[in-house]
This record gives structure tokens, sequence and C-alpha cells, in this order.
């Protein structure tokens, strides 16, 4: 917009406006003086969000310039709050000096902080991750970018599958989406900020990225003809220029991952795990919160990484496990988990420092986190000595020693250090010559002023003179006025006050001068000593992130290790063969919230049993036996020691589970269809390395439909998939299926009722045993949730009309083309009933609706004896 637009406005508002036109989306605090402030819409905006004081003054083109502002000194304390409401605020600075030119004091934007771009500790969760991401799609495949500016973490992902690609964003979470205008497909959940298309394409973006790594080709990061991929990362890495108004030296890397390196788990599995928040969206009762006692935020980080993106490879796992199993064991020599861990408690979060350092933005008590992290250094190779794994070797060479920067910082940085470098007192008495004398000059102004008093009182007789200052008038001598006939003829007023007159002197006047100068030369003295001091630190950069990254992977394994001998967890063996064999199985979140000790329970799977029908009453445990057997195989693909006896895993390429469901109103779906949609998902892409958890498929729809569709689908992941599956059911029809089907096997959940004055009890007992459930205990469950007793009396008079009707129940259709009788296959006993008999009496054209009840009653009563 010209500025011509703002002509009618005052100066000062057609300067914010300037700003504003170019950042129309986004709140501009508009420095003025000790106070931020905010206008018009802007204004009326942050008054609902940060609940400050809405006010009019003076006007601007005729209109009231409605206004609200936050103190400069806590501006950060606000931003924090506007970042975390998912708000983007714009810094415009005054770089100018009041008076130096006509007009307003000139401003400009210093920053743009963004939800994705946020790099100050007060705007940072610290055991968090803050993403960035951008998505593009080039020629059908799918390009995803995301950043930790935080730290300088980089990295790209290119599929050609739209469900992979959504999947990543749920695993990421990150706090800002860039994607082109016009960008196809459902991502409204994450929120994505529409850019420019251009700034995605794809030669244009890989110039960018050349440049920014000062490197000719992207050969050497693995990313050479990713071009999806290349054009989210160019767009990512301009927005990030675009916001910061800096040099970004921190990203030196691009790093490329794939989809076929860890374990897929899609939106709906990450959901239901609960693996790093729980379905309520909260932290608590989550599997990160069980495992993570990471000593370091840095850690706590990483262990986020490796639960959220489980690996496949074997090795590297084992490369994981031998790491923690050899710092257990060295735990008798004075070495090991828990002398690294006391270790690490002097190591700051020495990422982010780096990452401010390289923005420019680092403060003095940064650079005394990483002094001091620089100086445990020694401490943490001394508790990795006695530690013989080749992780553990390879992690302690990418630490580094650093021993001259630490000097250097040491002898730099004062023993109390100001909040903010402009405040001055930042370096050592010592360090620096010109500053020390610079120093002493305004220090020993106390002294003069004193010697001054004295002579002056003396010259004048005024025993009540007094010498001193202000920062508005500087240096003066007060005087009471009943004392004006001592005046000496060299004392010129200053300031006249209601009992006082101030006056100066030719000597004090040149004193100030010089003191005021001194301050002041000072201040610029130490300005350039820090910014020196950043430039000293930034030379290291690449190995102090090579040495915060080890920091961070040890603090893991050492977490790992804790947790295993804290836990009694056991380490997984990994093996070649197709199976999941687990002995003595809990579930880690469950076990820790428990009053009680917990159930545990075994799991065998193979080629000979691929599926389990899993039936039992409600509450009886079989949802969290399904999902204990998926986080320990999550776990045991992070490196960690898992909650067991005793566990072997096969190969595993992904985890699916369709356990629970909602109506999905934003996008118009019932529970049934979001039960659909899932179970679709699952059907298509399960392999024979799959692990897949179903539970209670077919209950949002009629029974006959529930039914016939659970019994379909379990058939098809039996006999077409093949996939590991953990099926349970309240259908006791697919207790059949075991016959009818190889690689299906029944277990069930055992329960207990009993009798006492109080009436019937049932105990839930929790363990898995073999064979069918034969009961569901519907109504017992009902009863201790509470359900009014006359409810419960109805029901169970209901129930018994139910089961002494003869009624109609679903025939399973006939296999064969060629003409059969009706045969009754998820009924049918083991052995021939009556009822079998009685059908088999008949020929087709005599079986009529009534002879085919008829022998479904009597085939009802046999069944329920046999069981």
């Amino acid at each position: 917009m010209s500025k011509d637009a703002f002509s009618s406005h005052t100066p000062l508002m057609q300067q914010y406006l300037g700003i504003k036109s170019q950042h129309p989306d986004t709140l501009v605090l508009f420095r003025m003086g000790d106070f931020y402030e905010l206008f018009y819409d802007d204004a009326r905006k942050a008054h609902k969000l940060l609940n400050i004081t809405l006010t009019q003054r003076g006007e601007s083109a005729g209109q009231p310039v409605v206004m609200a502002g936050v103190p400069h000194h806590a501006l950060e304390q606000y931003l924090a709050r506007l970042i975390k409401l998912g708000e983007s605020v714009v810094i415009a600075e005054q770089v100018g000096e009041v008076g130096a030119e006509k007009g307003p004091v000139r401003r400009e934007v210093a920053r743009i902080v963004t939800p994705g771009t946020a790099t100050d500790d007060a705007l940072l969760d610290a055991r968090t991750q803050t993403l960035l991401a951008a998505v593009a799609s080039v020629d059908q495949q799918y390009g995803l970018a995301w950043l930790e500016l935080s730290s300088g973490r980089f990295s790209v992902l290119q599929t050609g599958s739209q469900a992979e690609l959504q999947a990543e964003l749920f695993r990421l979470q990150a706090s800002e989406l860039l994607a082109p205008d016009g960008f196809a497909g459902d991502y409204d959940a994450f929120k994505p900020r529409a850019r420019p298309v251009w700034h995605f394409d794809a030669p244009s973006a890989y110039r960018l990225l050349t440049e920014q790594f000062g490197t000719r080709d992207l050969r050497g990061f693995g990313a050479e003809g990713l071009e999806a991929a290349i054009a989210a990362a160019g767009a990512l890495l301009q927005y990030v220029q675009e916001t910061q108004k800096s040099s970004l030296p921190h990203l030196r890397s691009l790093r490329v991952e794939t989809p076929g390196d860890a374990l897929i788990l899609d939106a709906a599995t990450r959901r239901n795990l609960e693996i790093d928040r729980s379905l309520s969206g909260a932290h608590d009762h989550t599997l990160l919160r069980v495992v993570d006692t990471c000593v370091t935020a840095m850690g706590a980080r990483a262990l986020q990484r490796w639960l959220t993106r489980p690996l496949r490879s074997h090795a590297a796992l084992d490369a994981r496990f031998d790491a923690v199993t050899r710092l257990g064991d060295a735990r008798p020599q004075g070495s090991g988990d828990e002398t690294l861990r006391l270790a690490l408690k002097d190591i700051t979060d020495v990422e982010r420092i780096l990452a401010r350092v390289a923005l420019r933005s680092a403060r003095p008590r940064d650079l005394a986190g990483l002094s001091a992290s620089l100086a445990a250094l020694p401490g943490v190779a001394d508790a990795l000595s006695g530690v013989e794994a080749p992780l553990i070797r390879e992690l302690c060479e990418r630490l580094g020693e650093h021993t001259v920067l630490a000097a250097h910082l040491q002898s730099a940085l004062a023993d109390e250090l100001p909040l903010l470098a402009r405040e001055g007192g930042v370096f050592r008495a010592g360090f620096d010559v010109t500053l020390d004398e610079l120093r002493n000059l305004s220090q020993n102004a106390d002294g003069f002023l004193v010697d001054l008093e004295t002579r002056e009182r003396a010259r004048t007789g005024i025993e009540t003179l007094k010498v001193g200052y202000n920062r508005v008038h500087g240096y003066f001598i007060e005087v009471g006025k009943t004392h004006a006939a001592k005046i000496p003829a060299d004392y010129t007023r200053r300031q006249t006050l209601t009992n006082y007159e101030r006056y100066i002197t030719e000597e004090l006047k040149r004193f100030e001068d010089q003191v005021l100068s001194a301050r002041d030369r000072a201040l610029a003295r130490e300005k350039e000593l820090y910014e020196a001091l950043l430039s000293r630190v930034a030379d290291d950069l690449l190995p102090l992130q090579q040495m915060a990254q080890a920091l961070a992977e040890l603090d893991v394994l050492a977490c790992f290790a804790e947790r295993a001998r804290a836990l009694r967890w056991c380490r997984p063996q990994f093996v070649d063969e197709p199976c999941i064999s687990i002995r003595a199985g809990r579930h880690p979140v469950v076990e820790q919230t428990l009053r009680t000790p917990f159930v545990p329970n075994d799991l065998a799977l193979s080629d000979a049993t691929r599926l389990l029908v899993i039936t039992g009453p409600n509450m009886g445990g079989k949802s969290t036996y399904m999902r204990q057997t998926a986080l320990i195989v999550l776990l045991a693909h992070t490196g960690c020691f898992v909650p067991a006896d005793a566990v072997t895993l096969g190969p595993v390429d992904r985890i699916f589970t369709r356990i629970g469901a909602g109506d999905d109103i934003a996008s118009g779906q019932s529970t049934f269809m979001v039960e659909m949609s899932e179970t679709a998902n699952i059907l298509h892409n399960a392999t024979r390395a799959s692990l897949v958890l179903m539970d209670e498929i077919g209950r949002g729809t009629s029974t006959y439909d529930g039914l016939s569709l659970a019994r379909a689908v379990a058939e098809f992941l039996g006999r077409d998939v093949g996939a590991f599956t953990l099926f349970a059911t309240h259908y006791f029809e697919l207790t059949t299926l075991p016959e009818q089907l190889p690689g299906i096997a029944n277990v069930h959940l055992d329960a207990a009722e009993y009798s006492d004055a109080q009436g019937e009890k049932l105990v839930f007992l929790h363990n898995v045993k073999a064979g069918p459930a034969n009961r569901s205990f519907g109504l017992q469950v009902a009863a201790l949730a509470g359900v009014p007793p006359a409810v419960i009396r109805s029901a169970r008079a209901h129930l018994g009309e139910l089961e002494n009707r003869p009624q109609a129940e679903p025939i399973a259709a006939p296999r064969s083309p060629e003409p059969a009788k009706p045969q009754l296959s998820l009924f049918a006993p083991a052995q021939p009933s009556a009822a079998m008999k009685l059908l088999d009496t008949l020929e087709p054209d005599e079986l009529t609706p009534r002879a085919a009840l008829d022998a479904l009653y009597e085939l009802k009563k046999t069944r329920r004896r046999e069981l």
C-alpha cells in the first residue's frame, strides 16, 4: 500500500500503518518509549487475548486512536502468552534517536516471532520440540520439511502417499505449518499458513539451500532428486530468513528421512497408543511421561524424537541396547549411568544456547551456561571411562574437549551477570585493559564528589551544601534558599526547586563530561567485546552442535538404563524369523498408575499363530493387553528395555490400531464411519510384518451388520494379509474361526462371579488364558458402573426372554457355488447336534422359515449347554 493512502494520518500513525500494511495478518508491537503499543484492531485483539487495558488517545485521520500496550521489560512474558495462543508478532523497534531527525523517531521491524520460529527460553517448553514444517507437491510426490530453529535440526522426507504425509505431520505436531496457497488435501487440523506458490518452486529452493549450506549440490545430504522435499525445505528456509532478519549460520546440513527406516504409525495409532499425549491432549499418563527421567532438556527432546520415530534397523537398535547394558554393568566400578546422570546435572540446554548465539540473540547468562557445560565435560568423560560399548565410544569422540573456548569464556565472564548485555557488567575485571580504565574512571566518581563537597562547604561556609546527581539534570550542587547570600559568583544556576537551588561549576561540569563519557564509552566497549565473544563461540559452532547432540543421546541412554533398573524391564531380542513372543508382559503406563500389582500376561505370535481372537468381559483388560503389546514393540524399536520378563521380536514394519472411536464432527463423519475408515486403512496397508490391533469391530452398527463385518475383517486379516493381529470382540460367534482357518487361535481374559450378602459380585482376574470366553458379564459390569438395580433387574428379565425365545440368527453363506443345504458355521458346535440332524433330514424345498427357526432354536440350546 502506498504512503499516500495514509496521508490523512499523523506522522506517527503513518509510520505504524506502513509497517502494518506489510504484515496485515500479524500483531504489530510498536515501540514507544518504555512500552510496546498495539493500535486499532490489533489493540482490540490483544485486549481480549491478554486482558490488557484498551484506551483511546488523540486522533488520527479524524478518528480516535485505539491502543493497548505492554511494558518493554515484560515483553517476553506477553510474547510467550501470544505464541502459546498460536499468534505471530512483529516487533518494531526504535532505531533512531529523539531529535536526530525531523518527525517521530524512526522504527523498523527487528524480528518476527511466530509459533514455529521462537527461540527464546521464555517462549519455549524446555522439554518439548518446537517445530516449523512445510509441505509441497511435485509430480504426484509429497514433500515434507521441518526445522527446529532453536537447535538447528533441519530434516526432510518425501513420499508418494498422502496418508503417509498426514501420519508424519501428526507425528511431528509442528507448531506452525506452511503450505502453498491452494494446496490440495485435508490439512485443516494442522492449521496451515498459506504462502505464495512461487515460494515452493523446486529449482529456486535448490539454489537457496545450496547457498545456505555452502555446497555445489545436495548429493552429500542424500537429497538429490527429491524435488518435492527440496521445494518444501526451500520455502521453509525462505520463511525463516524473512522472520529472523539475520543470517542462520547454525543451519549447516539437511537430514533426509525415509519412511521405510522407521516403524510406520498412522495418526489413529499414535493417538490410541498415547505415546506423548493422552487421548484428552494432556501429557500426563503417557508413555513419554513414564520413560522420561532425562537429566537435561536436550535429552528429553531427543527421547521424544526416538519414541515418536521408532527404528526398524536391528543393528542400530542393538547398538543402543549394548550401550544401555554396559552403562548398567559399569555402576559397581564407579562409572556407568548413575555417575553419568550426576555429571549431566551441570549441563545446560547447549543446543538452544548455540542457536541463539548463531542468531545473535544470546544473553550473558546463556554464555555462562555454555561455559558451565564445557567445564562439566571432563566429568562426563570420566563417567564413561569404564563403559565399553561402540556407541558410547562414538558419542565420546563427538563430545570433544573445547578447553580453549572454555578457558576463554571463564576468563571473560563476570561471576554476577546482568540479564541483558546492554546493562553492562558482563566482563570480568582484568579481561580488557580499555574497559578497566573506563570503569575505574566512572567508579572513582564517588571519591571525587565527596572531596568536592567537603571543599565547597569549607569555601562557602554552607554546612548543608550537597553534591548530587540525577539522570535528567546530571551533577549539581544543592543549596537551601536561605543561604542565597553566600553563593559564590562562579556558581551557575541549573535548577530551581521550592526550597533549594541547584548549581553547576566549571570544575563539576568538566568532571560530569568526563564521567558520563566514560560510562557511555564503557558500555560501547562492552558491546564490542560481547559481539566479539559471540563471534568466538560461533567459530566453533559445528563441533559444539555435535557435542550437544552427543550429550542429548548419552542422556537418553542413561535414562533407559535407569528405567530398566527401577522398573524391572528386560532387554528384548531381535531375530530374523517372524514372531512376537512376550513372557509376562506389562503395560508400562497402567502399571505405574495402579495401586495394586499389575497382572502380567504372555503372548505368542508366529507363523503358526498369526491372529488371536480375544474375548472376555468389558473391563476385563482386553484393550490393555493389546495396547501393552504394541507399546512393548514400540519401546523395543527405540532401543529401550521393555516391561516384561523376556521378549523376542521378528521384523515389524508397521503398527496399526483400531481401538475406540468417536464422531469426527468437523469432517461430518459418524462414529461408525470413523471406525470403518480406520479399518479400511489397515486392510489396504497392513503386511505380514505388521502388528494390528482391532478392538470391537462392528459395534457401531446393527448386530447382524456388525457381526458380518467383524467376521469378514478377521477372515481377511488371517487369510489374505497374514499380519500379526490381536482381534478383541464380543461377538462370540467369531470364536469358531480357528476351526475354519489356519493360524488363528482363541484366548480370553478371565473373570470370576460370586455372591455375598449384597448380591452378585464380579472380580476381574486380568489373566489371559487359552480358548474362548463363555460369558460377556455385561450386566455385571453395568452394575459395577452404578446403573440402578431396577434397570439391571429389568435388563436381566429382557435377556432371559431373548435367550428363551426362538429367533432367526444369521446364517453364513455357503462357500461352494454348488447347491447345498444351508450351513450354520457361525454357531455349529464341535459335534453334530439334534439341530444339525434335523436339518440333514430336510430337502431344500422342505426347508421352510419355520423349520429353520426350529432348527436354530435347538442348536442354540445345545450350544449353551456345551459352553
